[in-house]
């Protein structure tokens, strides 16, 4: 079983503005509310891809029930403690010519209701995997995954970490089965100026990371593509697609999502690669995270572009071409 943990989780509402004047009224075209949150993009791609997973975290008040009433009606299972005060936080994203955002602080969560969470976490069984992604709110030990991971240390649980410098720096002693920073984040943590752009500029540091304790290890370079050093200490370097990017939130979330996908139905760590940076492509061409049919073209195109063939079924099916898509 996979769980999916996010601390603060958000609606995000999506308006798309015609105009965006500081100081003067503007009007949206169109809107939309998606259930946000590192934790919950994944959940949200491994449900497309009826991989069963379950998410947990904390919320509070009627925005909280929006987002677990809506996961339910998705068929996603979740586990999240309540709040007695509070709501969970709304992201405001203006998607215009050039997307704005402004994300809302969330919360304060009292030391009774991680208690509460930790406990909830003992349903966690040897085998199983949890996914401990995005930044720790403010109002919360900034050693909370540390606190995580100590608490299920032992009992086989595996172990996936996506956040930011030092939160993922701190993970590596419980030696997590996957980590995915990105080239920038590598970067920062490793003082290069400038910051490395290409997969093969970050080869090395991924060697360090999985030096530090990491199995495997995932960087995306934005653009010019992803690379993987995986627990057999192999090297994988795997394009992407040139696309009109339409939603660049949750496209991480969705490698990662896409990752765990394919490796738990036993294909190999290149393929695993291949369809995670599928899943992140099509999640940056939507509006919100990919649906099952975009991943799907994706992939094949992808696989075309290396040369490769494709694994029989690889989660998906061969499509058509998508429009907007150029694998050349």
């Amino acid at each position: 079983m996979i769980y999916t943990m996010t601390l603060n989780p958000a609606l995000d509402y999506v308006m798309h503005p015609l105009t965006l004047d500081m100081g003067y009224t503007n009007r949206s075209s169109s809107e939309e509310i998606y259930c946000g949150g590192n934790g919950i993009n994944v959940s949200t791609l491994l449900n497309e891809l009826d991989i069963v997973n379950v998410a947990m975290g904390i919320e509070a008040g009627f925005t909280g029930d929006y987002l677990v009433s809506t996961l339910q009606e998705k068929g996603i299972a979740s586990n999240f403690v309540r709040l007695d005060k509070g709501f969970t936080r709304i992201n405001i994203k203006l998607n215009g010519i050039v997307m704005t955002i402004v994300n809302g602080m969330g919360p304060k969560i009292p030391k009774q209701k991680i208690d509460e969470l930790l406990d909830r976490l003992d349903t966690i069984e040897a085998g199983d995997t949890l996914v401990l992604t995005g930044s720790i709110p403010k109002s919360l030990p900034e050693n909370t995954y540390t606190q995580i991971m100590k608490r299920l240390e032992g009992r086989g649980v595996q172990f996936v970490v996506d956040a930011p410098g030092q939160l993922l720096m701190e993970s590596l002693p419980a030696h997590p089965f996957l980590i995915k920073p990105n080239n920038h984040e590598v970067g920062r943590i490793y003082g290069v100026d400038p910051l490395p752009e290409l997969p093969e500029e970050c080869m090395p540091y991924a060697h360090k990371l999985q030096e530090e304790g990491a199995r495997n290890v995932i960087i995306s370079c934005g653009g010019h593509g992803s690379l993987l050093v995986d627990e057999d200490g192999e090297e994988h370097v795997v394009p992407t697609a040139r696309i009109k990017l339409v939603n660049a939130t949750g496209a991480g979330d969705s490698m990662v999502g896409g990752f765990l996908a394919a490796v738990t139905h036993g294909f190999a760590y290149e393929d695993a690669l291949i369809f995670a940076s599928a899943c992140g492509t099509a999640t940056a061409a939507s509006r919100g995270i990919a649906k099952r049919a975009t991943i799907d073209r994706v992939v094949t195109a992808l696989y075309k572009k290396m040369g490769l063939e494709k694994p029989t079924n690889l989660l998906c099916n061969p499509k058509p071409e998508l429009p907007g898509i150029d694998m050349e």
